[in-house]
């Protein structure tokens, strides 16, 4: 890498905290050198409360770019410039592009959720669609399904303190995209959620059960949930196969993991960065097998 940085190399970074385990500063560098382009990513521990000054550095240091993780996404969204119309809806941003100090903000978990689909043969549009889930990542699955033409969206969130926002980001979705049927209901009814799903062509699971250390539960209650054909998306990457997608699977279920969804976030972040695609089946092969 020493021998490629230069006076005029660009920086991109990741913000946020912790982002010492992060992969996208191996994945960035390696197709940044693939593609012969001028740029380095790093990461930066940074704080939700010094996200205000990570952004004025940022345009000081005329940076390309950033990508935002947590606890950073929802207040790097008030510094921006202009926002996707994913960004503005979910009222967050995983991806900053400096167009010349002017800041456009990002959303493109959603974009990872439905190319991963894209990827196994599987279009959103016209499908409905199942999501368990109404935190950062559940909501941007929610928010891009229904931008990609899914025809109707049935959410369950646990009814707690955050279940007015889940409502209200049903509403949003629904002044954007009016063709879209959106739909929101307690995690807890089963008997509802049993029937979501068996009416639904692809159930998404964007809740952290399933994740170490809880990776001995599942979100769906009720197996009888499952039927040969649907396809069932799962967001948690560690480990690789949960105990939803091995149930699923046994249903005769099309199970996907959450890894695809990591890399095609990248990958869109990346087109934003640099105009051109990742060298995305390299990187499969170098950091995803």
């Amino acid at each position: 890498m020493e021998g490629r940085i230069t006076g005029h190399t660009g920086l991109l970074a990741l913000i946020g905290s912790p982002v010492g385990h992060s992969g996208s500063p191996a994945m960035y560098n390696y197709s940044f050198e693939r593609l012969g382009l001028d740029y380095v990513y790093v990461a930066f521990d940074i704080k939700e409360e010094e996200t205000g000054d990570a952004i004025a550095a940022m345009k000081t240091f005329h940076m390309r770019g950033c990508n935002v993780t947590m606890p950073c996404k929802t207040a790097a969204a008030k510094y921006m410039d202009e926002l996707s119309p994913a960004a503005r809806i979910i009222g967050a941003v995983n991806t900053i592009v400096n167009e010349n100090g002017k800041l456009i903000g990002h959303m493109t978990d959603g974009e990872g959720f439905v190319q991963n689909l894209r990827d196994h043969g599987i279009d959103v549009s016209g499908k409905k669609i199942t999501v368990a889930g109404g935190g950062g990542a559940a909501t941007a699955i929610q928010v891009q399904c229904a931008l990609d033409g899914a025809r109707e969206i049935s959410i369950f969130n646990i009814r707690d303190s955050f279940f007015e926002r889940t409502l209200a980001t049903a509403e949003k979705i629904k002044k954007e995209v009016p063709g879209c049927e959106v739909n929101v209901y307690d995690i807890a009814d089963t008997a509802r959620m049993t029937e979501e799903i068996r009416s639904s062509d692809i159930f998404a699971n964007a809740t952290i059960v399933g994740m170490k250390p809880m990776e001995n539960e599942s979100v769906v209650k009720d197996v009888s949930a499952f039927y040969p054909g649907l396809v069932v998306a799962d967001a948690v990457y560690n480990p690789e196969e949960t105990r939803l997608l091995r149930e699923a699977k046994e249903a005769g279920c099309t199970c996907i993991n959450g890894k695809g969804m990591l890399l095609w976030q990248g990958v869109a972040a990346f087109r934003l960065y640099t105009g051109m695609d990742m060298p995305v089946e390299e990187v499969k092969e170098k950091f995803f097998s």
